[in-house]
């Protein structure tokens, strides 16, 4: 297991890990992967009807360890056991968090990430149904704007984030935006509440 120091102290330096067939190897993009915060952030107009009539319902947090398993459930994983209960103890110390979409067949799709300061760095998403990962998405973003976040990572960008305003931006500036998002830093972190309720 990652030791949660560890972890926590590789995002403060805008680094993050995956596993690859029993290796874990860290990374820090020369182009990373943001969706900003502030106006870039746009619902595909398809994406709008979608919620209109969706009978999906979001929750957050109440199955982190079955949303990473379902980010998890594909041919290739870079989600070992390894990066699995690592993330699952961030969890319960209060920085992992997951987005989590219902209907009444169950959990559809999600994501999850970690929190710190005013920063969300997003780790993975997936879907069962069509456009669950999606409506996990909009949800962050509205959660994150509400409570005055600064910095949505998604490592790199695809094209699936592109439709939402997804933008890449290069090493140093993601650093700038990063030093600004966590503030001064004295060695100790504090979880940030996220989600409806905290």
């Amino acid at each position: 297991m990652i030791p949660p120091q560890v972890l926590l102290g590789a995002y403060a330096q805008g680094v993050f890990p995956m596993a690859d067939q029993g290796e874990l190897t860290w990374f820090s993009p020369l182009l990373r992967g943001v969706i900003p915060l502030d106006h870039g952030f746009h619902i595909p107009h398809g994406m709008k009807r979608a919620m209109k009539r969706s009978p999906f319902v979001v929750k957050w947090d109440t199955d982190f360890r079955g949303t990473m398993q379902g980010c998890a459930d594909r041919e290739r994983t870079w989600i070992d056991a390894t990066i699995l209960e690592s993330y699952c103890l961030l969890h319960r110390l209060g920085y992992a968090h997951s987005v989590e979409v219902h209907d009444e067949e169950g959990l559809q799709g999600g994501l999850y990430g970690v929190a710190l300061g005013k920063a969300f760095f997003g780790e993975s998403m997936f879907s069962r149904k069509t456009d669950a990962s999606k409506f996990a998405l909009v949800a962050l973003v509205r959660e994150l704007q509400a409570r005055g976040f600064m910095l949505l990572d998604t490592q790199w960008l695809t094209d699936h984030l592109r439709k939402f305003g997804g933008i890449e931006v290069p090493r140093d500036e993601y650093q700038r935006r990063l030093k600004d998002a966590l503030g001064p830093q004295d060695g100790v972190f504090h979880p940030p509440p996220l989600g409806p309720g905290a």
